[in-house]
């Protein structure tokens, strides 16, 4: 009976000891993916005052590049669940990445900045698919646990919003359509990378055990279950924060495009090492809830800085880059309170998350831009800074719906 019970248990506790990065190739092809998908977040922040100078637009109406992305990546999000569900796991990622190439081949060609933001609200259909699937991919297919899943998802992430400006800052240099085009070339590479490498047997099992998902999936999950809604409103207003640094910060920091990658390239390796190495220790020593409240307020300071000094560019690119180390604990934080917040499936978990969080991404660019525009540079920041404190008061305000967290084993 015991050698039965070490048995039973032995593949467990072999996964425990291989860690993290004993991973099936699966798992490898889905992460370098997902380094490529995220690449094209923060391809045009270098260039964006360059392409306000080429295009003739607005510092306001550049920022649409991220509204319109992540307008539709928002509402996109809806669907993912029920598209994943019908598709496989593997032919959804993979139509999203061919959607990005796409796009972002066309961008290349685009004379005008209107043209610009209709490409990229196309870009975030096809970033949509990919990123809340890539989610369940690495929850579903790697070995160690849904924490340990997690953490590799906000790895790639930050490698890929790391390399992403450096490439476009450094391409962007020579001339603002190369990296749009470059993107795709990678997208089309990775693209076949992963349709050999991921296996397609997972996927029909899962398509043959499970119930196919309704649109309606995360609207119902958000209504049952108030922790979800908490922590997808708490990830909304954050948002605000995050994406006025994406879209704002460029225009006040009066770097060419290659310092600027050089910049976000900082940004994003903090962010980066923070979420693999620093997150799950605050987790493990403060707890979920009180190590995400303590990031966002660190946040709030942050942008405050740069609000009381944005008219010196020194100190914005310093707290720019420390802001990476601050937004990798919060991504891996946040991600991981919401995978274990409510019994709902972990793909409509994140198709309902997403899709609060992606709304208050839409909505910071063009608030940032046209206050910089209606006030002075200092407001986007402070407005930004008291959006993130707003959630840390929220979640406070509901601590009762979320404390449980606390209380989950991530592990498994």
């Amino acid at each position: 009976m015991a050698s039965q019970t070490m048995a039973a248990e032995s593949p467990k506790l072999m996964n425990e000891k291989q860690g993290i990065f004993s991973q099936p190739l699966a798992v490898w092809a889905v992460f370098c993916a997902s380094v490529f998908t995220f690449m094209g977040m923060g391809l045009v922040n270098p260039i964006l005052r360059e392409l306000s100078h080429q295009l003739h637009a607005t510092p306001s109406e550049v920022s649409l590049l991220f509204t319109s992305y992540n307008a539709v990546m928002a509402v996109a999000m809806l669907i993912t669940a029920s598209v994943s569900s019908r598709l496989g796991i593997k032919l959804t990622l993979l139509a999203g990445m061919i959607i990005i190439a796409a796009v972002s081949f066309c961008g290349g060609f685009a004379d005008n900045i209107w043209t610009l933001v209709g490409l990229r609200a196309g870009w975030g259909l096809g970033n949509a698919l990919f990123v809340a699937t890539a989610l369940t991919a690495f929850v579903t297919l790697s070995n160690g646990g849904a924490a340990k899943a997690i953490i590799l998802y906000e790895a790639a992430a930050g490698i890929g919003m790391s390399v992403g400006p450096l490439l476009g800052g450094t391409l962007g240099s020579i001339a603002w359509p190369i990296p749009f085009f470059t993107v795709s070339g990678l997208m089309v590479i990775i693209c076949i990378v992963l349709s050999t490498t991921m296996p397609k047997p997972a996927v029909s099992v899962a398509k043959r055990t499970k119930p196919k998902a309704s649109l309606l999936d995360p609207f119902r999950a958000l209504k049952q279950h108030r922790s979800l809604l908490v922590l997808g409103i708490v990830a909304a207003l954050y948002n605000i924060g995050f994406f006025t640094i994406m879209a704002y910060s460029p225009f006040v920091m009066g770097l060419n495009p290659q310092q600027m990658g050089f910049v976000f390239l900082g940004w994003g390796v903090l962010l980066a090492i923070t979420s693999v190495f620093m997150a799950p220790l605050l987790q493990k020593k403060f707890g979920t809830i009180k190590a995400m409240c303590v990031m966002l307020a660190l946040f709030v300071v942050d942008l405050a800085v740069m609000g009381v000094y944005a008219t010196t560019p020194a100190v914005v690119i310093t707290a720019v880059i420390l802001a990476g180390g601050i937004l990798g604990n919060i991504n891996t934080i946040i991600t991981t309170a919401v995978m274990n917040a409510a019994p709902v499936e972990r793909s409509t978990a994140s198709a309902a998350y997403s899709f609060l969080r992606f709304l208050g991404a839409a909505i910071s660019p063009y608030m940032a831009g046209k206050l910089a525009e209606h006030f002075n540079s200092h407001v986007p920041f402070l407005v930004g800074a008291g959006f993130v404190l707003l959630s840390v008061l929220f979640i406070w305000s509901n601590y009762k719906h979320i404390r449980h967290i606390d209380y989950i084993d991530t592990s498994h």
